[in-house]
């Protein structure tokens, strides 16, 4: 099992962020260090978001990169060539968790449901993603599991914002959050790298 237990434990909030232009990859995982965040989660959801993971990968070694959206086996692969240190999928199936097995990386694979957990649990996974946070019962849905299934530790991720993340991050049985609200749309088009610094500042210092 690569699942690394480290992953839930480095920072309060996992920044969950798209690239639409490949020029602000870099100067945004540079933003995220500069405010005490060293991990980004860049979503396979854009055309350029492959060689984003390269150029961040590559232009800063100082933060630890991973691949989100990864819904297809052959995403798995692609990510770990690119150069992702981990990998996120937002559900699970036998074929996508052996292909993000076989990378050898450390993966937070997707569940919703207390079948989903189960299933996960049943393939020796300790650490899942919680998602659609938010649409599927939130911080009140994982704080009625964490009793009968108290092996489970999750990085919820989907509708959490500063006004209920320490909702989540208050409950045991969460070790971190996934959020985008860090690198806002209109931040990284005006290209504020300062205002995204100072957003990671605010979430490096939440109490976990």
């Amino acid at each position: 099992m690569t699942n690394s237990p480290s992953l839930l434990d480095r920072v309060p909030v996992i920044p969950v962020v798209v690239v639409d232009d490949l020029g602000d990859a870099v100067p945004v995982a540079r933003a995220l260090v500069a405010g005490g965040i060293p991990m980004i989660e860049l979503t396979l959801r854009t055309p350029c978001a492959l060689d984003a993971i390269k150029a961040i990968a590559s232009e800063v070694p100082e933060i630890c990169v991973g691949a989100g959206t990864i819904v297809e086996p052959v995403q798995a692969a692609q990510a770990a060539d690119a150069g992702a240190q981990f990998l996120v999928s937002p559900g699970s199936t036998e074929t996508l968790l052996k292909a993000m097995t076989d990378t050898g990386l450390p993966h937070l694979p997707g569940a919703a449901t207390v079948s989903e957990v189960l299933f996960l649990l049943e393939h020796g996974y300790r650490e899942l993603k919680f998602f659609p946070a938010e649409a599927s019962g939130g911080a009140k849905f994982l704080g009625s599991i964490n009793s009968p299934v108290p092996a489970a530790r999750f990085c919820p991720t989907g509708g959490i914002s500063t006004s209920n993340v320490d909702d989540y991050l208050s409950l045991p049985n969460v070790g971190c959050v996934g959020g985008s609200w860090l690198t806002p749309a209109d931040a990284v088009k005006q290209k504020d790298w300062d205002r995204i610094s100072g957003f990671a500042r605010e979430a490096a210092a939440l109490a976990r």
